[in-house]
């Protein structure tokens, strides 16, 4: 590093510096300053199509009625035209319309797009049980058992156990059933749904 004997000297030095590199520290502070604002128009305005995507999303499923196909059609097309968590929850209002008429093909297609539209891990947990009980109502057991293996998290895994355990029992396997429950049970599950796997349990004799 350079040792100036004055300020004349450091000055002098600055000037220099400037002189050489004048346009190329205006032209960098210019596209700092362009980022910077970019940076805060494109932060301001995902957060105003957030809370408009919010909105529509709110008033959408309120109105959601499975006996008015229309309201069935205008989630629908929200759904697909919203590739985000609000698409996903849209997914699942209308997977449990389908569910409760049901018609478990369009339940399950409902679920699967909900899945590919977030990344919240929590929201993809309840995608995924809502889509194995489907599954497991459409008797797909090795379905069943593929899409309760994408569910991570100790908190779903009593559920997890519990379906499991049905859809092993189904399959004929009673001591992979009884090793589900019991898994289950043995984890931080609520009382009655520890009871409930106890009950299961002792009916397998």
């Amino acid at each position: 590093m350079e040792v100036y004997s004055n300020d004349n000297e450091q000055v002098d030095a600055l000037r220099r510096f400037f002189a050489n590199n004048g346009k190329s520290l205006v032209i960098g502070v210019v596209l700092g300053v362009a980022a910077l604002v970019g940076w805060h128009y494109w932060n301001d305005h995902q957060n105003d199509n957030a809370k408009e995507t919010s909105a529509v999303y709110q008033q959408l499923a309120t109105a959601l009625d499975g006996n008015k196909p229309q309201t069935m059609d205008a989630v629908a097309k929200f759904a697909h035209d919203n590739n985000n968590t609000y698409g996903a929850l849209a997914s699942l209002d209308l997977a449990k319309q389908y569910v409760d008429k049901n018609d478990l093909d369009k339940a399950a297609a409902q679920l699967q797009n909900g899945l590919v539209n977030t990344q919240d891990a929590n929201l993809k947990a309840v995608l995924n049980l809502r889509l194995a009980r489907v599954q497991l109502q459409q008797k797909k057991m090795d379905e069943v058992l593929k899409t309760l293996d994408a569910i991570k998290g100790d908190g779903w895994t009593a559920i997890v156990a519990d379906i499991r355990g049905e859809a092993l029992l189904s399959k004929g396997d009673k001591q992979g059933a009884h090793d589900a429950w019991s898994k289950g049970i043995a984890s931080e599950a609520s009382p009655a749904l520890k009871e409930m796997m106890q009950m299961k349990m002792n009916n397998l004799g």
